[in-house]
């Protein structure tokens, strides 16, 4: 795969990147449902073979069971190794419910913990998960990222779903090499003003939830919608229920529209959609099997104006 520079650091890093939120699993407020680890890895495998070279992943993903599952995968990887990235910040409790936490001591437990259920002696990138709740808990905390990276326990420091205003004020303390987004088709909102602006400053941006946490891929109807997992996250927001489905949904057809002519399925053009943008610098993948992995783990597709507007004008 081809690869570009990642914001101000040194990685070169493929367009797309293996997202690890759905291999934690079940037993915890945001799980996709069960998992089998073993197609976690294989997965995993499956995206290194065609040539990622880098895994998002979280704490919080499975209350450590992301992490610990792709310390087991690269453990197996014969393999050239890929890039880790995880974050920070959101703790949970012995029934995983989840807390935002931005005390710099807990972000330091949570950067032993993570190196231990990584085992490597160094994160590639250290992300801050969720913006806090109060904006003056972000400069002791980025202050903390500051000097987990100055002790070399992280190479490389970013943020993820912070708003213009709480980068600048992490700026003032140590540059920022990254913010991680949402942003899709369904969901635009970093468009105007904060992906631009990561442009200027050179903040790389690695995207997630490029096709809707599935919602896109053109593999979920109303049936499969209504079949659901109970503990599956999904079941429970607005994309996936009306009003908003049937608009989405319409969506997916034209995506497949769009993708008959690339022989591409509608992820792989929902994907291609969002690498458009020339803010954009990666996008982060899911997928809970090698045969997903197969579908979406290559260099993006590169679509015409015209396709991106008639894929735009749905849902306007």
């Amino acid at each position: 795969m081809k690869t570009v520079r990642f914001g101000n650091s040194d990685m070169e890093i493929t367009r797309v990147g293996f997202g690890a939120w759905a291999i934690g699993g079940n037993g915890w407020a945001f799980g996709w449902g069960s998992q089998d680890d073993k197609k976690s890895i294989e997965a995993i495998h499956k995206s290194l073979e065609l040539g990622v070279n880098w895994i998002d992943t979280a704490a919080v993903y499975g209350c450590g069971h992301s992490e610990e599952v792709v310390a087991e995968a690269l453990r197996q990887w014969d393999g050239a190794r890929p890039y880790v990235f995880t974050k920070c910040s959101l703790t949970w409790d012995d029934k995983g419910n989840t807390f935002k936490n931005h005390d710099p001591q807990s972000i330091r437990r949570e950067c032993e913990n993570s190196l231990r259920r990584l085992k490597v002696d160094v994160i590639d990138l250290y992300q801050i998960h969720q913006p806090p709740v109060e904006e003056k808990d972000v400069e002791p905390a980025w202050e903390m990222m500051t000097k987990l990276k100055e002790e070399g326990k992280v190479r490389w420091i970013g943020v993820s779903n912070f708003s213009k205003t709480l980068l600048q004020m992490a700026e003032k303390i140590a540059p920022i090499t990254s913010l991680q987004p949402p942003y899709n088709l369904i969901n635009r909102s970093y468009e105007p003003e904060i992906l631009p602006y990561c442009k200027e400053q050179n903040i790389g941006t690695i995207i997630y939830s490029p096709m809707v946490s599935g919602l896109l891929t053109g593999k979920m109807t109303r049936e499969r919608i209504a079949a659901l997992p109970e503990d599956d996250w999904r079941r429970k927001t607005p994309n996936f229920n009306e009003p908003k489905l049937t608009k989405n949904l319409e969506l997916v057809e034209k995506l497949k529209e769009v993708g008959a002519k690339y022989n591409a399925t509608p992820g792989e053009i929902a994907i291609a959609w969002t690498l458009r943008n020339l803010a954009v610098t990666a996008a982060i993948v899911g997928a809970r099997s090698k045969e997903q992995s197969e579908v979406v783990m290559h260099d993006p597709i590169t679509l015409t104006d015209e396709e991106a507007f008639a894929l735009e004008s749905v849902l306007k």
